[in-house]
């Protein structure tokens, strides 16, 4: 689940920049994507390590990340974002974002923690912010995507390379008719209270959202080219994969991951279509059937999007 970025991003103070910066994880190890509160250190966000590496640039001012995105312990992402800014010492001039990407990758060592983009204001923008040029306001737009293998028993059958990276099934095969069917309810606007789990947030957090996409379509192995398994006799077949998309302004927290254990339960015959929208339509997270939910190590936050400030938008400031 999201929090809104506040502030507009192009705000330089004498060698005081702000920062906006794109970076991936691979989940497994981190508590989540936001810094952990001291006293549950025992597994840190990754935000922890963010933070970390940039005081390691002996900034002048505190050290503070806005991430844009908060994805839940387990949960990967191939394109977060969050700003910050940093003063140096001495009067120095901000820093390239080539030196500060080098930098930052530096200090990260053997973290599984990359960044993948920093920018200044004024700067050109990557693609996935469907912009031109600073300044910046929200978030607009997170996609997400559920990675599923079929016909795996346990995950050590899997390639190395896709280890707690999907989820992987008994199954062989899904119902992809009544699944796309099911994935059609959940398109629009709609109140989301019976896929989101119970948190501190709950009573804060508007329960209606707006998904743009929801679908499903086939995917691969990272190495597909060059991994087959044994089955039967000596026959051998390619895995095959399906991903499951999901793209909105923001969602609600484990609404992701709630979708899409609802999802495979159709696909497996334990739901119906019909249930599926009696589910949707109790607005109730008790509603929730227990033991659906998709597991975290599945889940990519794969696109980040942003629009540019002057531009026009609703934006409602509960979501």
């Amino acid at each position: 689940y999201e929090r809104e970025v506040p502030g507009a991003f192009g705000e330089t103070m004498r060698n005081r920049a702000r920062y906006l910066i794109f970076f991936q994880y691979i989940g497994t190890r981190y508590n989540g994507a936001v810094k952990v509160p001291p006293q549950q250190l025992k597994k840190k966000g990754v935000q922890d390590h963010l933070e970390d590496a940039i005081r390691k640039l002996r900034p002048l001012n505190p050290v503070s990340l806005s991430i844009s995105s908060r994805t839940d312990t387990g949960v990967h992402a191939l394109s977060n974002s969050a700003h910050f800014d940093l003063q140096r010492k001495n009067d120095k001039p901000p820093f390239t974002e080539d030196v500060l990407v080098s930098a930052l990758n530096f200090h990260l060592k053997t973290e599984q923690i990359s960044f993948s983009f920093v920018t200044l204001p004024g700067s050109p923008m990557p693609t996935e912010c469907l912009m031109t040029s600073m300044p910046v306001t929200v978030p607009t737009s997170r996609t997400y995507v559920y990675r599923i293998a079929l016909g795996i028993p346990h995950y050590c059958l899997l390639p190395l390379t896709d280890c707690d990276l999907c989820w992987n099934l008994h199954n062989t095969e899904l119902d992809m008719g009544a699944m796309r069917e099911a994935t059609a309810l959940l398109v629009g606007t709609h109140d989301f209270s019976s896929f989101r789990a119970i948190n501190s947030d709950l009573p804060f957090k508007n329960p209606v959202k707006t998904l743009d996409v929801v679908c499903i379509q086939p995917g691969n192995s990272f190495v597909q080219a060059h991994f087959h398994r044994w089955v039967s006799v000596f026959l051998f077949r390619q895995i095959p994969f399906w991903e499951l998309t999901f793209t909105g302004r923001s969602f609600l927290y484990k609404q992701v991951r709630r979708m899409t254990g609802a999802l495979v339960a159709v696909g497996q015959g334990r739901l119906s279509v019909p249930q599926l929208n009696e589910i949707l339509e109790a607005r109730d997270s008790r509603a929730y059937p227990q033991g659906l939910v998709a597991p975290a190590h599945g889940l990519f936050l794969t696109r980040v999007e942003y629009r540019q400030a002057g531009e026009e938008a609703e934006l409602n400031p509960s979501n």
